[in-house]
């Protein structure tokens, strides 16, 4: 056997991602579903149920582009808190300050559990806080997520700041969450893991994240099959901000049903 061969199977064995994306990305025809839901974005699915992977987008131009991940960063942000400190665990509570916000599910105690769920900004605040500028630029440059900036002149970094990641970043780092191959815990990889549980069937599991900037709306994401996971990285335009929130998962959801990466939703009587 070569030398070439004998270093490609050791990188295979090494990295099922590296093996997997040899096939190179196609150009998706998904414009009717974007066009169905009066929707400007990009959609990036990678399918790793088969071998090699296929990966196809929507609007390649704009999948390149960094945009704020808003609250899809609160899973790297997750697992940061995790390995400084910020917290002893996941069943910390995180007392609410009394301070009446937007959204009603932020108006009361978190733990990290429910802070993921309801995108409680305020208690990511804390991490942030705790965690300091210096160390998540660093944490950021290890796991090689966007262009690595934690500053801000005012507001959050990942939502009102300069740190910004593009729709085919996302997927990059969600293949290395799925396989553990971020540089923090395995323990705490699994746990972030388990707290992106949206839904679930008898042989698939959906773990995701929704994001809102403001202007742009993200759900990022993956489902995991018997054969492999699908990965996906939407970020769409939302000019009528709270109406078109749903936009983000009914877009990735339609395409998909559509590959048969998710089961068709139940008609219920």
């Amino acid at each position: 056997m070569s030398v070439l061969k004998v270093t490609f199977s050791i990188l295979c064995l090494a990295s099922a991602s590296f093996c997997s994306a040899a096939e190179p990305t196609k150009t998706a025809d998904w414009q009717a579903t974007f066009t169905k839901f009066n929707a400007k974005g990009t959609l990036v699915i990678s399918d790793e149920r088969v071998k090699p992977a296929t990966s196809q987008v929507f609007n390649p131009e704009r999948a390149k582009q960094r945009m704020s991940p808003a609250s899809t960063f609160k899973i790297p942000h997750s697992l940061m808190a995790l390995d400084a400190g910020a917290l002893k665990d996941e069943f910390q509570v995180f007392r609410w300050d009394g301070v009446e916000r937007s959204f009603a599910g932020h108006n009361q105690d978190q733990n990290l559990r429910s802070a993921m769920r309801t995108s409680a900004i305020w208690v990511y605040e804390i991490f942030a806080k705790q965690i300091g500028e210096k160390r998540a630029g660093e944490y950021l440059q290890k796991i090689g997520y966007g262009n690595a900036n934690p500053s801000a002149d005012k507001g959050t970094y990942w939502v009102d700041g300069k740190l910004a990641i593009s729709a085919e970043e996302q997927i990059a780092f969600l293949q290395k969450l799925y396989l553990n191959q971020l540089p923090f815990a395995k323990e705490h990889q699994l746990l972030v893991k388990d707290m992106m549980v949206n839904e679930a069937g008898k042989d698939w599991i959906l773990r995701a994240k929704t994001g809102w900037e403001g202007r742009f709306g993200w759900w990022v994401g993956y489902v995991e099959w018997p054969t492999g996971p699908v990965f996906f990285a939407l970020n769409i335009d939302t000019p009528d901000r709270l109406a078109d929130l749903y936009k983000r998962e009914a877009i990735v959801r339609d395409v998909l049903v559509s590959m048969g990466a998710l089961p068709a939703p139940t008609e219920t009587n």
